[in-house]
């Protein structure tokens, strides 16, 4: 439920309606918007007296949120959800919001040697998985916490933002300390302890879509986490299981503006692994742009054949640096444009 504030109520009045909402056993979050502020009623069991609210001084209407998700939906907010990072990136803006690296952390060394390369064709954000959750148990499983240590080295050279997964909640805390965003995987989507656990850690989380998920279930993932207090959420879609063969994946691209239909967060694509193919991500990424994705996550290797998980998706530095300039030029022809570039790099 929500109650909505008449544009000119007082801060006293705002805070007169949290009271009694709590009064009534139940949990009240302001949300304050562009024009004038809604108080969030979380916990409704249906029993809400609406005409206690209703009735209150300041009170413009008491509107019933619908969806099965709340705090995720439209109703519950209009305004987007911008994620704002400590080097300056926004995600869910005007601006178009690049993540891009390795699948897994293989070395320190080559690690920041293609951060300095993706930082100076446009990437904001690094990713590299340090724990790596593979289908098969005799696959690279990445480099735990000294893969954390280098992508914490990469970000002190280059200013990227760093994006990487956490995989149960026991190792959400690690992660943290480490991440500036804290990824779970398609895997985990609906892994509830875990997050609830993020949703506690103070960072921002970027969710990826189950591999037979619904929107629905996408966005009740979603909800897990804003239910524990945090708002800095980024969807991704990232590819669905389907029967056909020709990709890995099936990439749902209209997710895209459904998701932004019906939620205020913030959403990217993975067009890696929503091919499998390297020479599948760039079109479908060109597509994800104009389809209206706030961002993209994009695998880059030095050497593919040689990477240690999904070479066959990762694209080569130079085929990236084509991707950006021809997303630039899709992003402007909708009214957007990319990231601003991070400030020089530290002179190693």
């Amino acid at each position: 439920m929500l109650v909505v504030m008449k544009h000119n109520a007082a801060d006293e009045h705002v805070a007169e309606v949290v009271r009694v909402i709590k009064d009534m056993g139940y949990d009240a979050r302001p949300i304050p918007g562009g024009q004038r502020t809604a108080v969030g009623l979380i916990g409704n069991d249906g029993r809400v007296d609406a005409g206690r609210l209703q009735g209150l001084e300041g009170v413009r209407e008491v509107i019933p949120v619908t969806q099965a998700y709340k705090q995720v939906s439209r109703e519950w907010k209009e305004d987007d959800t911008l994620v704002s990072l400590p080097n300056g990136t926004v995600v869910g803006g005007s601006d178009l919001v690049v993540m891009a690296g390795p699948c897994s952390v293989e070395g320190e060394s080559v690690l920041i040697d293609i951060a300095h390369q993706l930082k100076e064709m446009g990437a904001t954000i690094l990713r590299g998985g340090a724990f790596k959750p593979r289908s098969s148990p005799y696959s690279f499983q990445g480099l735990g916490e000294e893969g954390l240590r280098y992508l914490a080295r990469a970000r002190e050279e280059t200013g990227m933002a760093v994006v990487t997964e956490a995989l149960d909640p026991a190792g959400v805390q690690l992660v943290a300390e480490y991440a500036d965003i804290l990824q779970i995987g398609a895997r985990n989507m609906q892994n509830y302890p875990l997050l609830r656990e993020v949703g506690r850690a103070g960072k921002p989380v970027l969710l990826k879509r189950g591999m037979s998920a619904t929107i629905e279930e996408f966005l009740l993932a979603a909800e897990y986490i804003l239910a524990e207090g945090n708002d800095d959420v980024i969807l991704c879609e990232r590819g669905v299981r389907s029967f056909a063969k020709h990709t890995r994946n099936l990439l749902d691209l209209a997710a895209i503006p459904v998701v932004k239909s019906l939620s205020h967060l913030p959403i990217i694509a993975d067009p890696s692994h929503g091919t499998g193919l390297r020479s599948k991500v760039i079109p479908m990424g060109r597509a994800a742009v104009a389809a209206g994705a706030d961002g993209l996550m994009i695998e880059v290797h030095h050497d593919p054949p040689r990477a240690l998980s999904d070479g066959a998706q990762s694209l080569y530095p130079e085929q990236f640096g084509e991707m950006m300039s021809q997303i630039r030029v899709i992003a402007q022809a909708i009214g957007r444009d990319l990231a601003a570039p991070l400030r020089p790099a530290v002179t190693r």
